[in-house]
């Protein structure tokens, strides 16, 4: 802890390690919009956001509670699996487009980089709904775990009415 008078103390968002302030001037300098994604306790969050001096400007978002309500996800199917991930990134790729933004970079805050967890799976969705986003082939979880084969049939066809809802949107 800082506390002498020539001591600096950190930023409380980064001292309670909430915040990669390295990572974040490196994703803003870039100048585009950040595709933001989180997977909390509960469901997964899918943002674009942009920078403004005065705050974050949220430009169009998908919830895992959302894609329930918009896009034909049974209610009683977990909102934040690697199918929902999918299905959140597609519906925030068809909003963001609506919105006139083609192109962004992936935020994943703290988050692991594991290859194929959920934060690429929600990636992979943003791309096959329409967005720019850089990134490798490699790091993408398999269609067999994004289409929820792994988890039940019924949900891999709850996967295919939820991407047919998007597309007719």
């Amino acid at each position: 802890m800082a506390h002498g008078k020539n001591q600096r103390r950190k930023y409380a968002r980064r001292e309670h390690g909430l915040t990669d302030y390295r990572r974040r001037l490196k994703l803003l300098r870039g100048g585009q919009p950040r595709a933001v994604v989180r997977v909390t306790n509960t469901q997964v969050i899918c943002q674009l956001v942009a920078y403004e001096p005065n705050g974050d400007k949220v430009i169009a978002a998908a919830t895992g509670a959302s894609i329930v309500s918009d896009f034909k996800w049974p209610k009683d199917a977990s909102r934040k699996s690697v199918p929902a991930c999918y299905i959140a990134g597609m519906a925030l790729a068809k909003k963001a487009t609506a919105a006139g933004h083609g192109s962004a970079v992936l935020d994943i805050g703290l988050g692991a980089s594991t290859k194929g967890n959920r934060v690429f799976a929600a990636l992979k969705g943003m791309v096959d709904g329409g967005l720019e986003i850089p990134h490798g082939e490699e790091i993408l979880p398999d269609d067999d775990r994004i289409a929820g084969n792994h988890i039940s049939d019924k949900l891999a066809k709850s996967v295919e009415a939820s991407k047919k809802a998007i597309k007719g949107a």
